[in-house]
């Protein structure tokens, strides 16, 4: 079975190193996982020329099991499939490609990856919490801190007219969403939780502001610790990194790609581990 990622850029996922830990593990020797270089004008051929897929007539050991999406084309995905979960449909955005029965079913497994993250921490269910970014990751952590119990959220970003489509995965999912500026962040930082969906560092400008904060969700995991977590970190708050986000939305993707339960999660995090400290390292 064949199993791939793609995004754009692509040369910095884990995926790989993840997947193919757990095919290591589990002992299964025909399956591979790939990485393609792949924006949203190039997704409807890259996924028409994906023959065989799993269950398709003809269909022999190397077909396709599965794909993992990340930016840009969680979002671009959704109309190119035959089905889509619940959730997917709720946060707007699929990273999970399914192929079953000759057809492509789309889910989102960063939910759960941000879930069990909080879980794995300590991190209660807030009583409040803010939002920094406005893109796919932040309408997952939005699902995730209502699956938690959480049924308001702030929300800030840097222009809120670009936040028209977050806002509608609130309203889907039946969170009341005020949306502010990074400028007022100051008010927010007494949150239970705050959850940076911002690229690359983007939250370290509010390192200063973020130390007073109890519980800090970084989503970005190389490198490591941003300047904000550390800020956090040091002023006794509680950190998790994008790591273990990471890696609990690919546990939940190897079992819905190979049909098993008995996914091996400290296998793939010491892989992961090992391949962040040989790049940084590099």
């Amino acid at each position: 079975m064949r199993a791939a990622v793609l995004g754009s850029p692509i040369g910095h996922s884990l995926s790989p190193c993840l997947h193919r830990a757990a095919y290591h593990a589990m002992g299964l020797d025909g399956w591979s996982y790939e990485a393609f270089e792949c924006d949203e004008e190039r997704l409807p051929g890259l996924l028409e020329q994906l023959r065989p897929v799993r269950g398709a007539p003809g269909a022999g050991d190397d077909a396709w099991a599965g794909l993992s999406l990340t930016m840009p084309l969680k979002r671009a995905v959704l109309p190119l499939l035959d089905t889509v979960s619940t959730l997917a449909v709720e946060v707007g955005g699929a990273n999970t490609v399914v192929f079953r029965d000759g057809r492509a079913h789309g889910d989102n497994t960063d939910v759960h990856g941000i879930e069990r993250a909080l879980a794995e921490a300590g991190v209660p269910a807030p009583r409040s919490a803010a939002v920094l970014g406005g893109g796919a990751t932040a309408a997952s952590a939005l699902a995730a801190l209502r699956n938690l119990g959480l049924h308001s959220v702030t929300l800030l970003v840097r222009d809120p007219a670009r936040a028209g489509e977050t806002v509608g995965v609130a309203e889907r999912l039946g969170v009341a969403l005020e949306v502010e500026t990074f400028d007022k962040l100051d008010l927010f930082t007494r949150a239970d939780l705050v959850v940076s969906t911002l690229p690359g560092g983007a939250a370290d400008a509010f390192a200063e502001q973020l130390a007073e904060v109890p519980a800090l969700f970084d989503v970005v995991y190389a490198p490591w610790p941003t300047r904000a977590a550390a800020a956090v970190r040091a002023a006794g708050g509680i950190v998790i990194g994008g790591f273990e986000m990471l890696l609990h939305q690919a546990v939940r993707q190897v079992q819905l790609m190979t049909g098993s339960a008995g996914v091996p999660i400290e296998a793939m995090r010491a892989a992961g581990e090992a391949e962040l400290r040989r790049r940084s390292a590099g």
